[in-house]
């Protein structure tokens, strides 16, 4: 193994937001490593490695490192992949590939405003890329999107980079906003149709635990819904073996709040798991497989690439391991 933090030209790349070992705020890694091809002897490769528990990591190989950055919150980088892409990093975790990333962000957004008899506003904690504020946007129905991210220089470093998302940040019905989440849903006066948590997983401790919590729900999330609104939050790995992290714990949160909580999951490549969202309101989840092919025709602009009736009723029957959970 050679030396950390060089890209695939054997430049270094110990800049800001990619990390050595045991250094930085996160756990992912860029590193040079020899690797053996039959026929063409000792070659060098640069990889990304990001730790996802003490015993297991997941890595891949990088074609380079395209721009890192440091926040006052949290480090970024953008690395150009070999198998996925782009990619986004904050912090040493992996946020979205280019060749996956409408599966999350698909799941995330279109089940809960395809759910709503007629959305027109959604608010989005967290989301700094952008992609989150794209897939609303596609919502003929939707006049207004306020995307709440405490990071500034995140978002600019998104409205940079991640040019997909362009047409999105610069759309007149998106009220971009500087501020953490929990201040700011306090503070305004107007409720919405939708509200979605695209934020950090809750670890204890860390900067998004307390916007998991049934208190928050309660008394921040509920109060600023409209009359049949819907919470929809991403809720970490969901897998055999994963789920317990913070799935699990998030479904059973939001059962003390709502009335309705339709937990679902989807298998993302670049993570390496099956990722879960969890949706809620205190009206009943009814759609059946064709209504809502019917109102992705009706209410989306463009062809969405992942969710349709069938893709959703199918995500939301979870194994018998997640579901006794």
């Amino acid at each position: 193994m050679g030396e950390n933090g060089e890209n695939a030209n054997g430049k270094s790349a110990n800049g800001n937001g990619v990390h050595e070992s045991g250094k930085g705020k996160g756990n992912g890694t860029v590193t040079v490593m020899a690797a053996r091809s039959f026929g063409e002897g000792r070659r060098r490769s640069c990889w990304y490695e990001e730790e996802v528990d003490d015993d297991l990591r997941w890595c891949f190989a990088l074609n380079s490192i395209l721009h890192t950055g440091v926040s006052e919150y949290q480090d970024i980088a953008l690395l150009d992949t070999k198998p996925f892409g782009k990619v986004l990093i904050i912090d040493g975790k992996m946020q979205s590939a280019e060749m996956d990333e409408f599966i999350y962000h698909e799941s995330l957004v279109h089940p809960a405003l395809l759910h709503h008899p007629n959305p027109k506003s959604a608010f989005i904690m967290g989301g700094g890329e952008g992609s989150t504020a794209r897939e609303i946007l596609r919502h003929i129905s939707v006049n207004k999107v306020v995307m709440c991210d405490i990071d500034e220089e995140v978002v600019d470093f998104c409205k940079r980079h991640l040019v997909a998302n362009a047409e999105a940040f610069s759309s007149t019905r998106l009220d971009l906003v500087i501020n953490d989440a929990r201040a700011e849903l306090e503070s305004r006066r107007e409720c919405f149709d939708v509200i979605i948590g695209d934020l950090a997983d809750p670890i204890e401790g860390g900067p998004c635990y307390q916007l998991y919590t049934k208190s928050f729900y309660e008394r921040v999330v509920k109060p600023k819904l409209c009359q049949g609104g819907i919470f929809v939050t991403q809720a970490g790995p969901a897998g055999v073996l994963s789920h317990t992290q913070v799935f699990s714990c998030i479904y059973n949160t939001l059962r003390h709040v709502f009335k309705y909580v339709v937990p679902y999951s989807a298998h993302i490549p670049s993570f390496a798991d099956t990722w879960g969202w969890v949706m809620a309101s205190d009206q009943p989840f009814t759609l059946s497989c064709d209504e809502i092919n019917s109102k992705i025709k009706q209410r989306i602009e463009g062809e969405l690439l992942y969710l349709d009736g069938q893709t959703f009723i199918a995500a939301s029957i979870l194994n018998k391991s997640v579901r006794k959970a």
